[in-house]
């Protein structure tokens, strides 16, 4: 079952690592845990299981929606701003715009350690999840914790 689930993560870490020169590594707070980390929407049943990703990264600041399997998958990414709970998102191959309302937060849901709620976006869905030991870090950590996840 985490086989999926580690080609997921590899292909949206090498996604992501593109737009990314360099990062830091951040203790995941209440405050901060919506950049920098990796969401899904649920935990991959088998290997053509689709779930949604979602990723905004602080560096650059560009982030990523994907829907994507084992063996297939598609993706959009965007450049964003953020101010407070609102994410305001450039999609840059079709120009569109949307305001986006982020709320990230610790919980204990389906196994998970951090929820999120997007509401106004058009693409992915409203509700995400996230563990601890996701967060997007230097590449080396990339690396590191797509290999803990593949085990």
């Amino acid at each position: 079952m985490r086989k999926p689930l580690f080609v997921l993560v590899l292909v949206t870490v090498a996604i992501v690592a593109v737009w990314k020169l360099r990062s830091h590594s951040v203790e995941a707070t209440a405050d901060n845990v919506l950049q920098d980390r990796i969401w899904i929407d649920h935990m991959p049943r088998n290997d053509r299981d689709t779930i949604n990703v979602f990723a905004a990264l602080t560096e650059q600041p560009v982030g990523v929606f994907q829907a994507a399997s084992q063996w297939k998958g598609a993706y959009e990414l965007f450049r964003y701003e953020s101010h407070g709970d609102e994410m305001r998102l450039v999609f840059p191959q079709t120009g569109d715009r949307e305001k986006v309302t982020a709320k990230a937060r610790r919980c204990n849901e389906r196994g998970m350690d951090f929820c999120l709620e997007l509401d106004g976006a058009s693409r992915g869905v409203k509700r995400y999840y996230s563990r601890k030991g996701w967060e997007v870090g230097t590449q080396q950590q990339l690396a590191t914790k797509v290999q803990e996840l593949a085990k």
